[in-house]
């Protein structure tokens, strides 16, 4: 990873098992700006079984989950595809594993890295197996306490490999008060390890406010339209609101970065002279009129005189000759 937010966009099973809408979504993302492309590697028979429920009873053609999850299984030479059409945009190739098998095929890939999803965090068997390839492990945390991430971070960290954490809430949307933004800098404290963000909002709000944070990740589902067929499209961002935010984390992290210290103006002096103010009289004054706060105004610029914020010095000072309305007042026109 570089050293700015890095931006990953998942399109998990928004391909709803089409090879051909999963490469359309590498090519609009291409034009995002974002870093990486998440897929979810399923393989129904190592992963699943017939007891396995619907987390969102979405589906009109899939009787079971088992059958959702093998109709979006692609074949060792699609995902390989897939991977190298990333790679040719300029984007990272990332998939969860959902099973050691989905994990030896990855490794086949020759993948970077691996994201582990929240339902994954306590499933050790297969953390081991990713473990032992010494690749970087992205940890999302959306369904665990702090106890099960101390035990999930304590078993990992004997193998060595580069960890991160991502805030993340398993709600699909996640409403405002759920976003858990709060909960970056504790797991940066806790665990003195970097910390992402990894969001179900359906806006790029709560991104944005945890890249001020300093999350150094962001994730987020993406769908061509919130309307699409899908357990999260709900909570997914369209590829307009992509764009957006991956334009407004940029500016955020420049906005950041910059050193804007306020120990020297001197680069605002003539703005300053042009915007500033140099007190003025407000009325016809006579020669020995004694100066009232009533008889004063303030008037650009601000090289004409008196400043306007030494007002008080020149109360009850007499004038030295006649002042008509509007002049500005000098030391040479008091006594």
């Amino acid at each position: 990873m570089n050293s700015n937010t890095y931006i990953i966009a998942e399109i998990a099973q928004a391909h709803e098992g089409s090879l051909g809408i999963a490469h359309s979504y590498i090519d609009v993302l291409a034009e995002t700006g974002v870093d990486a492309i998440k897929f979810q590697t399923h393989i129904a028979e190592a992963e699943s079984s017939s007891q396995e429920q619907f987390r969102v009873n979405f589906s009109y053609e899939d009787l079971t989950r088992y059958d959702y999850w093998k109709r979006m299984e692609f074949t060792p030479e699609q995902w390989a595809g897939l991977k190298q059409h990333c790679e040719e945009k300029g984007m990272e190739f990332i998939s969860s594993p959902f099973s050691i098998a989905a994990v030896e095929l990855l490794e086949k890939l020759d993948v970077k890295r691996y994201k582990i999803g929240s339902g994954e965090l306590t499933n050790y068997l297969m953390l081991e197996t990713i473990a032992k390839t010494k690749k970087p492990i992205i940890l999302s945390s959306g369904m665990s306490d702090w106890n099960e991430l101390d035990d999930t971070i304590n078993f990992l960290k004997p193998y060595g490999n580069e960890l991160s954490l991502l805030q993340c809430t398993t709600a699909y949307p996640t409403p405002p008060e759920k976003w858990g933004l709060t909960a970056i800098e504790e797991m940066k404290n806790r665990y003195q390890l970097p910390v992402g963000y990894s969001d179900h909002s359906a806006d790029i709000f709560a991104c944005l406010a945890a890249t001020t944070l300093g999350a150094s990740i962001l994730e987020f589902h993406v769908v061509f339209d919130h309307n699409m067929f899908g357990p999260d499209a709900k909570a997914s961002l369209s590829i307009n609101q992509v764009k957006q935010l991956v334009k407004g984390v940029r500016a955020i992290e420049i906005g950041m970065q910059s050193n804007h210290l306020k120990n020297d103006a001197s680069s605002f002096n003539t703005l300053k002279t042009m915007f500033g103010k140099t007190l003025a009289v407000n009325k016809n004054l006579p020669q020995g009129h004694i100066i009232a706060i009533s008889d004063l105004e303030s008037k650009k610029p601000g090289d004409q005189g008196i400043p306007a914020k030494e007002f008080q010095r020149v109360i009850g000072k007499q004038l030295k000759h006649d002042l008509k309305q509007w002049s500005f007042l000098g030391e040479e026109d008091l006594l």
